[in-house]
């Protein structure tokens, strides 16, 4: 809870990130940049906690989980090598967890502890990026259900925006264009390279693309719960995602941030890199920073091809 009136009046962002393939998480990127930059900021003005949605935890029926296991295990993750990501601690916050949930009681949605939860690449992968120290700031996750209904899951961020002033950043991690099907796996399977692009996306990829990165820098309030919700009927949303499941963060990440109070205030794009072809991992901030830099960037010697500044 809020500890003095000021505190009350500090607001952080919520953020929508595209995690991409598990090769993201051995592998510096852009995206990866830019995810230090958030938890270099997050430190730096106070954030006390993360509450994220991924996109790979989804249950069986109507309700939702938030996971109440104190030491979660690793799932593991394919192309990357365990050295990699097995002692990162995603300091998992079981208290704050049993206040998620009663929040979310409050508001009426029917959510259910699970203690015997994993973690999964796609929210560990974006904290060992974000904390390269090895440790999180204390953690809660909660899971979609299978129904991909994007109004019972936009609830839940609506259910949980006043977090936001509560020194807690709200993140949801799934994809821009992220369709496993639609992807060329060639360049990663014979030569471990997940960035090569022999030819550009598909036109369909770069149609929704920008679809996405429209709805989300043109509109504020509820007018970006409405847009983002409304890219489900997108004559390319089927191309661009096979299943629903990555999509729900991106739906989760506008209820935290399109109240009617959230009207006028800009969002951000972000990092973006392209892999496997047609997956498009574009990063957005939604909303403001409370205290300088407002905005997260992404440090220019840190992007792919781009040499380090002379010492």
């Amino acid at each position: 809870m809020p500890s003095s009136d000021a505190d009350a009046a500090v607001e952080f962002p919520a953020f929508f990130f595209s995690h991409g393939s598990t090769m993201m998480l051995g592998e510096p990127s852009a995206p990866a940049a830019y995810w230090e930059q958030v938890g270099r900021l997050a430190i730096e003005q106070g954030v006390e906690r993360i509450v994220m949605m991924g996109a790979h935890w989804h249950v069986e029926g109507d309700h939702f989980e938030v996971a109440t296991n104190p030491k979660p295990s690793k799932q593991p993750v394919a192309w990357v090598d365990p050295k990699k990501y097995i002692n990162f601690d995603p300091n998992y916050d079981v208290d704050f967890a049993q206040h998620v949930l009663r929040e979310l009681e409050d508001a009426g949605i029917d959510a259910r502890p699970c203690p015997k939860f994993e973690i999964i690449h796609d929210t560990f992968l974006i904290l060992k990026w974000m904390f390269p120290r090895g440790k999180s700031l204390p953690l809660v996750i909660i899971s979609s259900n299978v129904h991909f209904d994007p109004h019972q899951h936009l609830q839940i961020g609506v259910a949980l925006r006043h977090l936001r002033r509560q020194r807690c950043l709200l993140i949801g991690s799934g994809g821009a264009v992220h369709n496993l099907y639609r992807n060329s796996f060639s360049q990663a399977v014979f030569h471990r390279d997940n960035f090569a692009q022999e030819r550009q996306p598909e036109q369909w990829a770069l149609d929704f693309g920008q679809a996405f990165s429209d709805a989300v820098q043109y509109n504020s309030g509820p007018g970006l719960r409405r847009a983002v919700t409304r890219l489900m009927m997108h004559p390319q949303f089927r191309d661009a995602h096979a299943t629903d499941d990555h999509f729900m963060p991106a739906i989760f990440a506008a209820g935290a941030a399109g109240a009617p109070e959230d009207e006028g205030k800009p969002n951000f794009p972000g990092a973006e890199c392209w892999e496997l072809l047609n997956m498009r991992n574009t990063q957005y901030q939604l909303g403001y920073w409370p205290y300088e830099p407002r905005v997260t960037e992404v440090p220019e010697h840190k992007k792919i091809g781009i040499a380090p500044p002379p010492a």
